[in-house]
């Protein structure tokens, strides 16, 4: 998905990797959260929106804005977020439907083992963190949206074997979401 803001043509995997370059300027540990991390382990899909969680405990101050450059409208007040139980700030970017949503690293024992077991991946010369695929298969059954089951199901379709189903299981029983993780794994076929 592009968009056109200042006449240049922006994308989402754009706002992304900007945002991923600031964070990194900044010395701020983070990680690309949400669509981006279901499509880099699993089949890509459309996304008009950026997730980042971050070790951080204030929110990301003005000088941070500035440095993503004018397009990019900050709220500077942090939000509860009711689903995951932490606080987030949005961003959004000018002239386009895009938003960044940048979440605090929660005391949620998973998301601090997931944020723990991030993944460093060259994307076009700058470092990007991912969550590994078997956290974005846990995470994104919490959320039991129809988007996040079909995650799930692409994922464990991509990467099949190759992952830890143990550890998968263990998360989801502690969660309560073993039985629809085994309802979803039923429908997937191997890609």
């Amino acid at each position: 998905m592009a968009a056109q803001t200042g006449g240049i043509v922006v994308t989402i995997h754009d706002v992304a990797l900007r945002v991923s370059a600031a964070l990194g300027a900044a010395g701020v540990p983070f990680m690309l959260v949400g669509g981006f991390s279901s499509n880099y382990h699993g089949i890509p899909r459309s996304t008009k929106d950026a997730d980042f969680v971050v070790q951080l405990s204030v929110p990301l101050n003005e000088a941070f804005t500035r440095t993503l450059g004018p397009e990019f409208e900050a709220e500077l007040q942090m939000s509860f977020e009711t689903n995951t139980g932490t606080q987030r700030q949005e961003f959004r970017v000018a002239g386009t439907l895009f938003k960044v949503e940048v979440f605090r690293l929660s005391e949620d024992a998973h998301d601090q083992e997931r944020f723990r077991r991030r993944q460093a991946v060259m994307v076009e010369d700058r470092q990007v963190f991912f969550p590994t695929a078997e956290d974005v298969i846990i995470w994104k059954l919490r959320w039991v949206r129809s988007k996040d089951r079909e995650d799930v199901r692409a994922v464990i379709g991509v990467q099949g074997d190759k992952l830890d189903w143990p550890y998968i299981e263990g998360w989801c029983e502690r969660h309560g979401t073993r039985a629809l993780l085994e309802e979803i794994r039923r429908t997937v076929r191997k890609l």
